[in-house]
């Protein structure tokens, strides 16, 4: 919901938050899943436990690594991240249920530009986290990183 707010303020979607959200808008923009578990591998296993959820299959949910519940000791990432990738942008144009929340003539500005993403590596603790990633974040951050 958190992006497609800043879309819509952007004038990148079009009409009610909630209803894009509900139509999976999102994955137009946001393709990847919120994070994975990491230990010995950098994608570790076990974000599916055998006595856990079925690994979801609807678009914007479909990749997401882990369905567990988090407990203290587990390391994992936060990946949010925003894309414009003319693949998926171009289907969503030409979907009725999915391009009438999008303003195609903006949308189409963006195509072929990419995306972002900021990965969080992060430990889960008794009262929550401890984030060990050290990234810019405000625009004064990033453009201090870019002139060095």
């Amino acid at each position: 919901e958190k992006i497609l707010t800043h879309l819509s303020k952007a004038g990148l979607i079009v009409g009610d938050v909630k209803e894009a959200q509900a139509a999976r808008v999102a994955a137009l923009f946001m393709p990847h899943g919120l994070g994975h578990m990491l230990g010995i591998d950098t994608h570790d296993v076990g974000g599916y436990p055998l006595d856990g959820p079925e690994r979801p299959t609807a678009p914007g949910i479909k990749k997401l690594r882990t369905a567990r519940t988090v407990q203290a000791g587990m390391y994992l990432t936060v990946e949010p991240g925003l894309y414009f990738i003319d693949a998926l942008l171009e289907p969503g144009l030409e979907n009725p249920e999915l391009s009438k929340f999008l303003n195609k003539d903006r949308v189409k500005e963006f195509m072929g530009m990419g995306g972002v993403r900021i990965e969080e590596d992060v430990l889960i603790t008794a009262d929550g986290c401890e984030v060990f990633s050290k990234v810019p974040r405000t625009i004064e951050e990033i453009e201090a990183v870019m002139k060095a």
